[in-house]
């Protein structure tokens, strides 16, 4: 299949430099379904960046009946910054943001453009959202390198049927991140790429890029519901796969072998479909996640690992304090539930996260958010 590349220069906020996005097409533009993929939004988290790059390989012989576009380094500034060959690709250095917050909540543009052009046709109301969306955002105008970045992948993404963000945790397994509207519908998609855990919301805050894809949907589907139908029709999801360390040529070729048959399900791609796998586990709310902080500062002794199911109680993790070897604070779990991520370092400050629990029961409210930043 046709397979073109571009590339997307970025503006310069320092003269002398210059990046830019390499991004992959496959299929014909504006064929339908359409699939986004990218991966390395966070620069330091490499296991996304070796997928998008091999499921790449294997589309250059796929039959691709769909338009597909991959870009396998998705944040070129990210991946620059570097200090004490210690890479920090999770927060931009100059202004500390991170760089998978703050893209363009688009559904308030949108709206004021939609506004009589919503009918009882589902199918002609999401052509009508899409177009009101696409002038939304070619309506702003960025200001600075990031927020170039983040203004051009998501005009890349979009107009997208389904799209992909592939991250990546400290130690963790397969879990993904997705919408309330989105579930049950993209459970093919947990089950096909091995997922333990699948985390519900319909605003998790910060405006990340997923929801900054598929939230829109539900909120003008809201805001419009006395004048008709508008469906979820974007379904986008941040796909964690495992820890920052799980970087194989065999993991990435099995997981960019789970996205091929993924996308022949959905249409995008014609290949022999089979049903998905069994499901590994049952969606929970984001709200139910429980995050396992530092109380004071010390040397982390873990209990228990990534993928451990864990009952309320059950120890996580000791905190000792070099300095005075009988000093052991330890930490337990606060709920039922899958010992989804934990840290890959091995000393805390006060306030750091040790681990994550994906459990049933809504925890209490956190003024760092539900992701957590």
């Amino acid at each position: 299949m046709p397979h073109t590349v571009q590339e997307i220069a970025l503006p310069s906020d320092r003269t002398g430099t210059r990046r830019a996005l390499t991004v992959h097409r496959f299929g014909t533009p504006g064929a339908r379904p359409k699939a986004y993929v990218q991966g390395g939004l966070h620069a330091d988290e490499i296991p996304g960046m070796i997928v998008a790059s091999r499921l790449i390989g294997m589309l250059e012989t796929a039959n691709v009946t769909g338009e597909i576009v991959v870009v396998p380094l998705c944040n070129p500034i990210g991946l620059a910054q570097s200090v004490s060959s210690s890479a920090i690709g999770r927060y931009a250095l100059p202004s500390g943001e991170n760089f998978n917050r703050g893209f363009a909540a688009l559904a308030d543009g949108a709206a004021e453009r939609l506004q009589g052009r919503i009918g009882h046709d589902p199918q002609a109301n999401v052509v009508a959202v899409r177009a009101a969306l696409a002038a939304a955002h070619a309506a702003r105008t960025p200001v600075s390198e990031l927020a170039a970045l983040r203004h051009a992948l998501l005009g890349l993404a979009l107009d997208a049927d389904i799209v992909l963000d592939l991250h990546c945790d400290m130690e963790a397994v397969v879990h993904v991140y997705t919408g309330d509207a989105l579930w049950p519908d993209a459970a093919d998609l947990a089950a096909e790429i091995g997922a333990r855990a699948v985390l519900l919301a319909s605003d998790s805050g910060g405006d990340p890029f997923d929801e900054a894809c598929s939230a829109p949907w539900w909120r003008l589907a809201e805001r419009f519901s006395g004048d008709g139908p508008i469906p979820p029709a974007c379904l986008a999801a941040t796909v964690e796969l495992r820890g920052k360390a799980d970087v194989s040529d065999a993991l990435a070729r099995a997981d960019a072998e789970a996205l091929i048959r993924f996308l022949a399900r959905r249409g995008v791609v014609q290949a022999p479909v089979a049903d998905p796998p069994a499901p590994l586990c049952e969606a929970t709310p984001l709200a139910a996640l429980e995050r396992i902080t530092a109380p004071v500062p010390g040397i982390i002794l873990f209990h228990a690992q990534p993928g451990a199911q864990l009952r309320t109680g059950d120890p996580v993790a000791d905190i000792a304090d070099p300095t005075d070897p009988a000093s052991r604070r330890s930490l337990h779990a606060g709920t039922d539930g899958l010992l989804m991520a934990r840290s890959n370092l091995r000393f805390a400050g006060v306030g750091d996260l040790i681990a994550s629990i994906a459990g049933t029961v809504p925890q209490a409210e956190s003024d760092r958010g539900l992701l957590f930043d």
